[in-house]
């Protein structure tokens, strides 16, 4: 439960608050929902996997984002993970000092810098990974596994039309 009301309770009484004004409660719900779905996915990742590697959401996705592009620089992973270069800054120096990253200045520009995991990130990611996707498959498999790619795209669609239309 993300607050001290159910989902439910929070669908009934914004009804009732709503119920005479011309809303889409479809469109409402599949928003709202998308939203409450991602927070507690979010934080039930946080709790049963990242906390194990002493990691955050923000400081996992910078080390996904690198695993996955390396080398990067560091405005890529910002756009990448969807987050400002100041939050990006403070995360890129707490996984340097815990030896998961390297950061460079790039050869070619040297305004850039450029992130690259160490052995000791990788070696992380090679095992925190198959245990965070355990936790992924879990939070899946409440919809059944024949409607799963259908919600993916459908899910993708929305985040294509909000990215577009930003």
């Amino acid at each position: 439960m993300a607050g001290p009301h159910t989902l439910a309770e929070t669908e009934r009484q914004v009804n009732e608050k709503l119920v005479h004004k011309n809303i889409n409660f479809e469109a409402m719900a599949v928003t709202s929902n998308l939203f409450r779905a991602a927070n507690s996915v979010r934080n039930h990742l946080e709790r049963t996997v990242l906390a194990k590697a002493d990691l955050s959401w923000t400081a996992f996705v910078v080390l996904w984002v690198t695993w996955i592009w390396e080398p990067i620089e560091t405005r890529q992973i910002a756009i990448e993970g969807g987050f400002s270069k100041a939050t990006l800054t403070g995360v890129l120096s707490t996984l340097e000092k815990r030896s998961l990253i390297t950061r460079t200045k790039s050869k070619d520009d040297g305004r850039l810098v450029i992130v690259q995991l160490t052995n000791k990130g990788r070696k992380l990611m090679d095992t925190l990974f198959p245990a965070f996707n355990k936790q992924e498959t879990a939070v899946a498999n409440v919809v059944a596994q024949s409607k799963q790619g259908q919600l993916a795209d459908q899910l993708r669609a929305i985040t294509k039309f909000a990215e577009a239309n930003s």
